[in-house]
């Protein structure tokens, strides 16, 4: 599958009207789009464990995306096949109280992977220059005035890239997704929630509420986006009008990136083999008879 087209990595300006929320025609159909999906998710895990053992290097993935856009079930397919002691999926709602108190990117850090571990944000700091530019919320902290002055998102921005620069030169990939529906999309979705009973716990009156700064949050995506692509860390914009097709090219993009770092098993020196053939002597001496038994029984 060709991604090459869903990356933002700064080199150009970023017009978000223009880029589709539409899938192409990569796939013959959604079976095939499955699929490959479900090859893809098979290869992550395998690749989670490789860079598990192989310990050098931790991945970050975030997504961010309208209401509805499909965070979510994103997160819950391509991850699908992934050892949960090597995962760690984290959904960042509201800020709290203590989370006010501190620095915007205190509660984010807490949560960052080790290396050898995949890290996912449902939601991330990014919030801190959408939400809440969309509702000025800055000028609400209690911090000092100069602090959180007309500038606050712009030097957001700069804090940020400082940031994601700083987790790559510790081991840490960062991937950013951006799930870009269309407005009919949304509405659909947000419509299901409603007419479907077993959807209901899903919507929130504030959906509707944010929907109508739709054009603000267009905007403060395409600032953000044109604000904090790098080469190191770019963000993918992906199609999620289609939920299947998303899942896919985000699988595809995660199974390249994580290929990249060609995370290995390690190779065990000359002592170390002789110190496992010992113990397997060890053991089979204490039960080999045994084992040979139940194989044959098997």
């Amino acid at each position: 599958m060709k991604t090459t087209k869903f990356i933002v990595d700064g080199s150009t300006h970023f017009d978000l009207a223009v880029h589709p929320t539409t899938r192409d025609k990569q796939f013959r159909d959604r079976q095939d789009g499955i699929e490959f999906l479900q090859s893809n998710a098979a290869a992550i895990a395998e690749h989670q464990s490789r860079l598990n053992a192989d310990g050098r290097a931790g991945v970050l993935v975030l997504f961010q995306g309208m209401d509805a856009s499909g965070k979510d079930g994103a997160i819950r397919t391509v991850f699908s096949q992934v050892s949960q002691s090597g995962l760690n999926v984290v959904s960042f709602k509201r800020p709290t109280h203590e989370e006010l108190a501190h620095d915007y990117l205190w509660r984010l850090h807490r949560h960052m992977p080790q290396r050898g571990y995949i890290t996912v944000f449902n939601r991330s700091h990014y919030e801190d220059v959408l939400i809440v530019r969309v509702h000025r919320l800055y000028e609400e902290l209690t911090i000092l005035d100069r602090c959180k002055g007309p500038d606050t998102i712009e030097r957001r921005y700069r804090q940020i890239c400082d940031y994601e620069r700083y987790l790559w030169e510790n081991g840490i990939v960062v991937l950013k997704f951006m799930l870009h529906i269309s407005k009919k999309e949304q509405a659909k979705r947000l419509l299901s929630r409603i007419d479907d009973p077993y959807k209901n716990w899903k919507f929130e009156s504030d959906d509707i509420a944010e929907r109508e700064r739709w054009d603000d949050y267009q905007c403060a995506y395409e600032d953000a986006l044109n604000a904090t692509a790098t080469p190191e860390s770019p963000w993918y914009v992906i199609p999620a009008d289609t939920k299947w097709f998303a899942r896919a090219a985000i699988s595809q993009i995660i199974r390249d990136r994580i290929e990249e770092l060609n995370p290995q098993f390690p190779v065990l020196d000359v002592e170390d083999i002789d110190r496992l053939t010992a113990y397997r002597r060890l053991l089979m001496s204490e039960c080999g008879k045994e084992i040979a038994a139940d194989a044959e029984g098997a």
